[in-house]
């Protein structure tokens, strides 16, 4: 028929020029033939905001494909009709609960088969992208001999993060095609790259703007675009010898980052690799095996469980944020870098505090923030205007939000909240990001303590994403939604609680904590406690981690929680108060239990308090003496009502503390131990170290 077949994605519009529609008999594309006899195939999922790979797409992928290769079009031009991006991956659903490894092999099978159906057609195809292009999107761009960007578009397999590697072909087809060196980076660490670099690696063979599209497609189908292709270098590098050699080394890194014991899918990736790169066959048939075998691993399935709980976590926020303004009080650590984050997401941002001194540390602290995050230089400079000094507090008078983060006295937050309470307009809220204090206790000289709430944020601040929103009995229900939904518009997950001392992260992290000083008094050498966490799974140990913290706040937070919990914390060793008095303060004052530099921990520098021994390896018992506190915790804090969902609990404690991934939780692991297992362990450890050990009422309907 005459005329253009539009296709509008949002403010996007594709041109398919004059032409005709090919019958379409599908629910998840969308076919049509141009002008020139080319074909266009849209994806389209049904249902969804965004393009995913699951069975049944790949199922009808195959039908078009069938008809493709009967009506012999000139070429084919693979895009999304989604704003949202190209294909954003697997459908991780179907991911979820395998335990046979051949049944996943199977399935795996059919779908490298259609995959490998798209590569051998025998006419011209090009993949157009826009928006995210990642996981087996990627694999399916990769099947097509030509890829054209959109500016906007980013590329990567963040399989990784769910234990997995790519399974769609993409080991083979990306160490081919790019430097393996580079490919296997970008795979073994999940990490994204911008449409600019994806062209410099050779992944994409043109860029350019929504506008141009059409013409680039001609050139591709005319033969006229310069392709990229391998240089002699990937031969080099995929040469056995030399992969072999490579290998080790990334063996090496890569058990740094992800022990092979916790975190087997970058050793089956390298492996995958050193044995089979350069072959693609080979390579194709073995990713098939290892990727079955990889998805039926308790690692794999629990971080897919940890997939999960960050979308369940991302609901909770809800929408329509109303925040636009806000002004933080203290410039300290925190302060300063809640600022900084909120600025970072186009918030209006006052920053105030009672000495020039902090305030100007804390904007070069932002400063170095939003040049690492942040690839445009105006986006920078636009970052640092909405950040604005504030030394008189005049930003409370318009801030839809304040966020006090003064030191953890509760007297000088009482003296801040009398002093900002008169200015503040109708309907703005104040949140405290306290770690510990009860808001019942903040509240008492409040005029209107319905609009005191806590802001929990954790540190540092622009990598950690919980925020605990904490809330009292006489909070106002509508600003406490406000704040949910403004802790989603600044792209970090809410976890709601109800106050109480150390909320839920804080209370579950002290003891851990202070068991660790425990263990130094006994003589045991701090390289050794911080190694029985490492072990564990724990992003750090928790000697290292009081020095991060501040060991004044540790001191301060464990003081408050044993005023309230008595014998059920660990005893706060004498010399811990008399490091706190020297200003040996952690890696704020550059001297803790370790000696820091460049914000490093320095591993082998410093005494060792109490005479510690010279260090031995971790015990099975100092771990459980580490980690079991903090499921019994979380089971107390269910218990009582502080939290109301033990799924967000693990998330919590993942996203909060970094709890090791791989287990899924502390709840979860303790389900996966079994509950009656960790009963009765803290129970001996009671009777063997004190009644801190004592397993919580709420194991007994634990399930």
């Amino acid at each position: 028929m005459a005329g253009k077949i539009m296709d509008v994605l949002g403010d996007r519009v594709l041109e398919l020029g004059p032409g005709r529609d090919m019958e379409s008999r599908y629910r998840n594309f969308r076919l049509n033939r141009d002008a020139d006899g080319v074909a266009w195939l849209l994806f389209d999922r049904d249902g969804t905001s965004a393009n995913t790979l699951s069975a049944e797409v790949i199922a009808e992928l195959d039908r078009v494909l069938a008809e493709l290769e009967e009506q012999r079009p000139t070429g084919l031009v693979i895009r999304s009709a989604k704003t949202s991006g190209f294909i954003a991956g697997a459908d991780v659903n179907e991911f979820r609960g395998a335990s046979d490894p051949k049944q996943v092999e199977t399935e795996i099978g059919r779908a490298h088969a259609v995959i490998d159906r798209l590569e051998a057609l025998r006419i011209p195809t090009v993949a157009v992208i826009h928006g995210f292009c990642l996981g087996g999107g990627l694999e399916v761009a990769l099947a097509c001999q030509m890829r054209i960007a959109i500016s906007d578009a980013r590329f990567g397999f963040p399989e990784i993060m769910l234990g997995l590697h790519p399974g769609l072909g993409g080991t083979a087809r990306f160490t081919a095609l790019v430097n393996p060196m580079q490919a296997m980076t970008m795979m073994l660490t999940g990490r994204t790259v911008d449409a600019r670099r994806a062209k410099s690696l050779g992944l994409v063979d043109a860029v350019c703007e929504e506008r141009h599209v059409r013409n680039a497609v001609k050139d591709a189908m005319a033969g006229r675009l310069k392709r990229a292709k391998p240089g002699p270098l990937n031969s080099l590098l995929n040469f056995a010898p030399v992969r072999g050699f490579l290998a080790s080394r990334m063996r090496r890194e890569a058990e740094k980052a992800a022990p092979h014991e916790n975190y087997p899918a970058p050793d089956a990736l390298i492996d995958l690799w050193e044995r089979h790169g350069g072959d693609k066959r080979a390579m194709l048939a073995a990713e098939k095996t290892s990727f079955a075998h990889l998805m039926v691993t308790p690692a794999a399935q629990n971080l897919i469980r940890v997939f999960f709980l960050r979308e369940q976590m991302k609901k909770l926020a809800g929408s329509g944020n109303k925040i636009e303004h806000v002004h933080v009080i203290g410039a300290g650590a925190m302060g300063g870098d809640i600022a900084a984050w909120c600025a970072n997401q186009d918030m209006r941002v006052t920053l105030a505090d009672m000495k020039p001194e902090p305030i100007a540390a804390a904007m070069k602290r932002a400063t170095e923030l939003f040049g690492k995050i942040m690839r445009k230089r105006t986006a920078v400079r636009d970052a640092g205007d909405r950040l604005i000094p504030d030394m008189v507090g005049e930003g409370v008078r318009s801030a839809d939000l304040i966020i006090e983060a003064v030191p953890e006295k509760l007297e000088l937050k009482q003296k801040v909240y009398a002093g900002l309470e008169p200015k503040m307009k109708p309907g703005a809220i104040l949140a405290t990001n306290t770690s510990s204090i009860p808001l019942q206790d903040l509240r008492t000289t409040l005029q209107k303590p319905e609009r005191l709430l806590g802001l929990h944020f954790f540190n540092p601040v622009s990598r950690l994403q919980l925020v605990e929103v904490v809330s009292h009995d006489g909070t106002d229900a509508q600003l406490l939604k406000e704040a949910m939904a403004f802790v989603g518009a600044i792209d970090r997950l809410p976890l709601p609680v109800k106050s109480s001392p150390g909320f839920l992260v804080n209370r579950a992290l002290t003891p851990y904590m202070l068991e660790a000083m425990v263990m130094l008094d006994e003589k045991i050498d701090k390289t050794v406690i911080d190694a029985a966490a490492i072990k564990f799974g724990m992003p750090m140990g928790p000697i290292e981690l009081a020095d991060q913290v501040g060991l004044d706040i540790c001191l301060d937070v464990g003081d408050m929680l044993r005023s309230k919990f008595g014998d059920a914390l660990p005893p706060t060793p004498a010399w811990l108060r008399e490091k706190v008095a020297r200003g040996e303060l952690g890696r704020k004052t550059g001297k803790g239990f370790y000696d820091w530099k460049d914000g490093k921990a320095q591993k082998s520098a410093g005494p060792q308090p109490q005479g510690a021994q010279q260090p031995t390896e971790p015990t099975p018992e100092m771990i459980d003496r580490l980690v079991l506190p903090m499921s019994n915790v979380c089971v107390a804090c269910l218990r009582e009502g502080i939290v109301d969902n033990a799924d967000v609990v693990d998330g919590a404690m993942i996203f909060g503390t970094g709890y090791a991934p791989f287990r899924g939780g502390p709840l979860n692991y303790a389900r996966t131990r079994g509950p009656e297992n960790v009963a009765s362990t803290l129970r001996a450890l009671a009777q063997k170290f004190g009644d801190r050990f004592a397993p919580d009422p709420g194991w007994e309907n634990f399930k």
